[in-house]
């Protein structure tokens, strides 16, 4: 059996979940900057969407060793394409299909919920610049996440495990607070 922590959970949750709804995206990894080195990277099809995780703001305890956290994810969404998007171009419905998967993945994410998160919105979107031929978005979301892969395993026990006999616990004196004369 798989013994994933939240990290890697929330990733597969969010990559399953773009990669079923938007049939566009040829590659789905964890975003390392992939489109600044293309001549160093190992190859990706594109379009490709790229995660990347980070907190927001100061986790609330939840005791024994768990926290809700405000994650931030974004998606960076690349197609590396020579075509182009002015009007009248020859390759402009190519191009812009580009843009519709933007407004997909937006679609997909924001008001979701699911396993390892809830309540997710789009806080951000711009370009990215790349210094070549693709095109580079970044779009920005919060979630909340409680993250219990700190906390000790709890053990599981059925009622008819449990045997409690008289006497067997610690005997406990019981301070005198009134004394009658």
């Amino acid at each position: 059996m798989e013994d994933l922590k939240i990290w890697a959970l929330l990733y597969r949750e969010i990559a399953t979940k773009l990669s079923d709804a938007i049939s566009e995206v040829e590659w789905l990894d964890l975003w390392h900057n992939q489109v600044g080195f293309l001549e160093d990277e190992h190859n990706f099809t594109t379009p490709a969407v790229f995660l990347a995780f980070s907190i927001l703001g100061e986790p609330e305890d939840l005791g024994v060793h768990a926290q809700r956290i405000r994650v931030q994810v974004d998606v960076y969404y690349y197609y590396e394409t020579f075509e182009d998007t002015y009007n009248g171009a020859y390759n402009q419905t190519d191009a812009l299909t580009f843009l519709n998967c933007i407004s997909e993945i937006h679609a997909v994410l924001h008001g979701s919920s699911g396993d390892c998160y809830s309540e997710c919105k789009r806080v951000g979107f711009g370009a990215v610049d790349t210094g070549s031929a693709g095109n580079l978005y970044r779009q920005s979301f919060t979630m909340l996440v409680e993250d219990a892969s700190a906390s000790p395993p709890l053990t599981e026990a059925s009622p008819g495990d449990v045997v409690i006999e008289k006497g067997s616990g610690q005997t406990v004196e019981k301070e005198k607070k009134f004394l009658i004369p």
